[in-house]
């Protein structure tokens, strides 16, 4: 019985997960969440800037419009992404629409959400909450370039050297030099 399970678990594929690679998307999720939950407590107590809490909802909905909710249909489109599967599951390299200015849209997105709060609820803990939000993301986005130049090979390694990590504004005017 014992040499029945060892040969079991012999045949199972060796295990990739590593905690350390998920802590710094887990962390910065718990922070974004508890910058909410913070500024929406504290909202009624502080006095704000209206001009930046205005400012900071329309960063929060405009970035989650174009940088969050685009890369799901170009990765639906161009991606040969299996019907019934996530748009995670692409199976291509997709280097067009939003693609084509920024590499990792949706990790942007999550920036911005983070300063947004800060924009927002404008309360010192809220700050403290979120400003860790940004290098943690971009931690993740070095892991990511990894994992797809694992998958995609030297294709995406040219498509690192065109279209910038996360800066955005200086892939918009790439773009238009274009």
């Amino acid at each position: 019985m014992a040499s029945g399970f060892m040969l079991r678990m012999n045949e199972l594929p060796e295990r990739t997960f590593s905690w350390k690679d998920h802590a710094p998307g887990t962390v910065s999720s718990v922070l974004f969440i508890s910058q909410i939950i913070v500024g929406v407590y504290l909202l009624s107590e502080v006095s704000q800037i209206q001009v930046l809490a205005y400012v900071g909802v329309a960063l929060y909905v405009s970035s989650g419009m174009i940088l969050g909710v685009l890369p799901v249909f170009e990765f639906r489109k161009k991606g040969g992404v299996k019907k019934g599967q996530s748009y995670v599951h692409t199976t291509k390299l997709v280097d067009t629409g939003i693609y084509s200015v920024v590499r990792h849209p949706q990790y942007v997105t999550f920036i911005m959400w983070a300063f947004s709060g800060m924009l927002l609820f404008q309360h010192w803990i809220v700050i403290l909450l979120g400003a860790p939000i940004i290098p943690l993301t971009y931690i993740d986005l070095s892991r990511e370039d990894k994992a797809c130049v694992e998958r995609f090979g030297a294709d995406y390694e040219a498509y690192m050297k065109k279209v910038p990590r996360a800066n955005f504004l200086l892939g918009i005017i790439r773009r238009c030099k274009k």
